[in-house]
């Protein structure tokens, strides 16, 4: 609290009480904005990750063999680098909000 005591008088004064809401204020806007993004990113990959075999189907039946097997090919790589980007994404939040 003494980082809002801008006077050094030794209690918050209505400017610094008002400095203090807004601050406050920022940082649960912060913290929205930061959940909303996670929400976001989590529903991307799993939307990616549900979308992506339906593709390597499609690209079959429409006759894009050659299509559909460089998709089933690096279909792996997606779902391990989709997985590992949304694990290290949340360790590290969580990690974070640790501290």
């Amino acid at each position: 609290m003494t980082e809002y005591d801008l006077n050094g008088n030794g209690k918050i004064d209505p400017e610094e009480r008002e400095l203090l809401l807004e601050d406050r204020r920022l940082k649960m806007e912060d913290a929205d904005h930061k959940r909303d993004a996670q929400l976001r990113m989590t529903w991307f990959a799993l939307w990616g990750m549900l979308i992506y075999p339906i593709g390597i189907v499609i690209a079959d039946l429409i006759g894009y063999d050659t299509t559909g097997r460089l998709l089933a090919d690096i279909a792996p790589t997606y779902f391990v680098a989709i997985s590992a980007l949304v694990a290290s994404f949340f360790g590290f939040s969580s990690l974070g909000a640790k501290k």
